[in-house]
């Protein structure tokens, strides 16, 4: 295996998207005195998750704008009509909630750095780079990658080979000299063997199992077992255990 690059996905993989956004939201919800109904704070955030999944499905799959999708997500979970002023304001409320809680998981600046004399690195992310390209920043590893490419000005998105491969071309490499690390079975894991793609599903919650386990992407339960993986001199590396 001759892996030169690592193209990397940002939400959940990198970035603990999922406890940012629960408690943002919390917090959120708190502000604008939105609990005390029959709904509990949980129920609420299992809402939230549900709308933002179903319109961020709409997004990758080109039936509305990355701010479409953000006001629909708002007008949907407040089931209100709401002007596209009135949502950007609610959203942007959330936003400051939301941010204040960003993190990397804690296995990240170690794989960077186990990997960082071994192999290049680059950003393909199904969201925008005004977006993506600000949290890199202040989560202090923008320098780290290439190039960090998203599916909103691609015009492309995860699962689309095309996505794959226009990561690939930004770093002027074959696909079998690339691997692709993600946390999404299909979106991520699938998509990018199917691109022919070293892929690499980062799956910290051992959410599948057995049978479920699918064909094509290499499983880790952490990302210290990456440079194992691809073959980098490093102290990390424990076998995964999973098959």
């Amino acid at each position: 295996m001759s892996i030169r690059a690592v193209v990397w996905d940002v939400d959940d993989t990198l970035f603990d998207y999922t406890t940012a956004d629960r408690a943002g939201m919390r917090a959120h919800l708190v502000a604008e005195g939105l609990l005390g109904g029959d709904e509990s704070v949980e129920q609420a955030l299992v809402r939230w998750r549900e709308v933002t999944d179903r319109q961020w499905a709409r997004f990758a799959a080109g039936e509305a704008s990355f701010e479409g999708q953000r006001r629909d997500r708002v007008r949907v979970f407040l089931g209100e009509e709401l002007t596209d002023a009135e949502a950007d304001a609610w959203f942007l409320r959330y936003i400051a909630h939301y941010e204040a809680a960003w993190a990397l998981f804690p296995d990240v600046l170690p794989a960077l750095d186990a990997l960082a004399a071994s192999h290049r690195h680059a950003v393909l992310s199904n969201s925008s780079i005004h977006v993506q390209d600000r949290k890199l920043r202040v989560l202090g590893v923008h320098d780290r990658f290439e190039s960090i490419l998203c599916a909103a000005e691609l015009g492309v998105s995860k699962p689309e080979a095309g996505a794959f491969h226009a990561a690939c071309e930004a770093l002027d490499l074959a696909p079998r000299h690339v691997a692709y690390v993600g946390d999404h079975p299909e979106i991520d894991g699938q998509g990018a063997a199917e691109a022919g793609l070293l892929s690499v599903w980062i799956d910290r919650d051992g959410v599948c199992t057995g049978a479920d386990a699918l064909a094509g992407p290499h499983r880790i339960a952490s990302l210290a077992e990456l440079p194992a993986l691809l073959g980098a001199d490093t102290r990390f590396g424990a076998p995964s255990t999973f098959g």
